[in-house]
């Protein structure tokens, strides 16, 4: 799979912005580190902006650029260096972008780290934990653990299985597995931003598996700076029961599925209370594994199979025609798959009245509104007006045989990853608020 002339070797100049958000980890008494561990660890959580294409999606699961991503700080080797990592629900190996040219301060320097070690090939972790990834595990000239992750754009990064210790707060975490890459790599100032990615999914080699926590929620907040992100119980007095949709389980090997995301079973959308008409068989995974739904902290906007999107699409449009102004530029789409945009006064400081989509899952629904369902386009005017597109965007543009439920409508949701009972529960809340609860507000 590939992605859209609109969308292959873009870069697209964005203004770097940091909202801060703290985060909240509490134990588990599974953890696999509960000896290591304080009772909290609290360490701080970024949403910035970056060029899209500096990080990169794996061709085989999500070939797309997003231009926006959640990082989190930590301290990795002996003595610590400090990394900069995206959290990411949607991969498994977490990865660092190794140094290899002196000066450039912003990478991972595994010969400067007394606790680091390399995974030799013939090791039980290289032969049959890596047994999910889209490209297995092979041996390099030297006997060591080979991996490599494909890109849309057909370039590539490679690397070593390694181990070393992870830091967060005043917390070791000893003999993490992750990739240090260091081949194919492009080192532009963007990927100097962010040295590597935090992969968040459930597969062995994840870096919740590996910390061993039954749980883990966020909390994302919109504009505001604060917010929370918890490994373990979040059973909070003012946090409203959450509603649990099931994860679906494969166990089979499909082409186009894969089997350890956070997938979810997708029954419908709503355009201000109006339920689409669309045929169940498309909501659901087909024989191959395409039109699986996913929760995926990773990417910034949801996409949505094209005729969902489609019927999605004509409904808010014939919903909206009397509020908003189409941007009628046929040959303008935005991050290759979005090509509803409209154009809203640069004097107008909220939208109009915009009908609620809610997306409903099995158990749960996820309701958008008000400012997270248009997205202002950077530098982009048309005389007084400014851009805004709708924020859905269509998945068959980008060859993406997947539906993917972005961070961006999980603003403003006490998001749940339940492993033990494969289930993730939502609930609204207001994420400034929440942080402030904890004594997080900043």
């Amino acid at each position: 799979m590939g992605t859209s002339k609109f969308q292959q070797n873009r870069l697209i100049v964005l203004l770097f912005y940091l909202i801060q958000i703290c985060s909240v980890f509490v134990l588990s008494k599974q953890s696999n580190h509960s000896s290591h561990l304080s009772p909290t660890v609290i360490f701080a959580l970024k949403a910035q902006k970056i060029p899209s294409g500096s990080i990169r999606r794996p061709a085989s699961k999500l070939p797309f650029h997003h231009n926006v991503s959640l990082t989190v700080s930590l301290l990795v080797g002996s003595p610590p260096q400090p990394v900069t990592m995206v959290l990411d629900t949607g991969s498994e190996l977490s990865w660092l972008h190794c140094k290899k040219n002196p000066g450039v301060n912003s990478l991972f320097d595994p010969l400067h780290s007394t606790s680091y070690s390399r995974i030799p090939c013939t090791s039980p972790t290289c032969q049959a934990r890596t047994r999910d990834f889209s490209i297995p595990a092979s041996c390099d000239p030297n006997r060591l653990c080979h991996v490599s992750v494909s890109y849309a754009d057909f370039s590539s990064m490679e690397g070593t299985l390694a181990m070393d210790n992870f830091k967060m707060g005043g917390s070791s975490m000893p003999g993490i597995f992750f990739g240090c890459m260091d081949q194919g790599f492009s080192s532009t100032d963007a990927d100097s931003m962010t040295t590597g990615l935090l992969g968040m999914n459930r597969g062995s080699l994840s870096f919740v598996s590996q910390m061993g926590y039954p749980k883990f929620s966020y909390c994302i907040s919109g504009q505001d700076a604060s917010g929370v992100l918890l490994f373990g119980e979040a059973n909070f007095s003012w946090l409203k029961p959450r509603s649990y949709t099931p994860m679906v389980k494969v166990t089979s090997r499909l082409p186009y599925y894969d089997r350890v995301a956070y997938s979810v079973q997708f029954e419908g959308i709503k355009v201000g209370g109006k339920l689409l008409s669309l045929p169940k068989s498309i909501l659901q995974p087909d024989h191959t594994g395409a039109g699986q739904t996913m929760v995926d902290s990773g990417t910034q906007f949801t996409f949505l199979l094209g005729p969902v999107y489609t019927a999605l699409k004509n409904e808010f449009l014939a919903q909206t025609r009397s509020t908003l102004r189409v941007l009628g530029d046929p040959n303008y789409v935005f991050e290759g798959a979005m090509d509803l945009c409209y154009r809203v006064p640069l004097a107008e400081k909220a939208y109009p009245n915009l009908p609620i989509v809610t997306l409903m899952f099995q158990g749960a629904e996820m309701s958008v509104s008000a400012e997270r369902l248009l997205y202002r386009v950077p530098g982009e005017v048309r005389g007084s007006d400014g851009v805004h597109c709708f924020t859905f965007g269509n998945s068959d543009l980008l060859g993406v045989e997947a539906y993917i439920i972005g961070h961006h409508h999980q603003q403003n949701m006490w998001m749940e990853f339940d492993l033990v009972q494969s289930r993730v529960g939502l609930a609204e809340v207001r994420c400034d608020l929440a942080s402030q609860r904890l004594g997080l507000g900043l």
